[in-house]
């Protein structure tokens, strides 16, 4: 009998058909590039997201245009709304 150990490098390897992993979230553009999301939680701001996902929180008016579809006013953001980070 052939027992397969679970792949420690693999963070897919104990997921299996019908479950979720945690995962960062990709849509894929046109152009081939990925974006990535971020789901809002209490406090953040777009220059505080900014810091967390580019290391400089002065390029929060990149995540205000990519998302211009969804936000009129960069200083308003809710906790669960889903931003793309481009």
């Amino acid at each position: 009998m052939d027992s397969k150990k679970p792949d420690d490098a693999n963070p897919f390897a104990d997921v299996t058909a019908g479950q979720s992993s945690t995962a960062p979230s990709a849509d894929t553009q046109a152009d081939g590039t990925a974006d990535r999301t971020y789901t809002v939680v209490s406090g953040d701001s777009l220059s505080k997201i900014a810091k967390h996902a580019y290391g400089d929180g002065s390029r929060w008016r990149e995540i205000f245009e990519a998302n211009r579809d969804v936000l009129t006013d960069p200083d308003k953001i809710f906790p669960g709304q889903t931003l793309r980070l481009p």
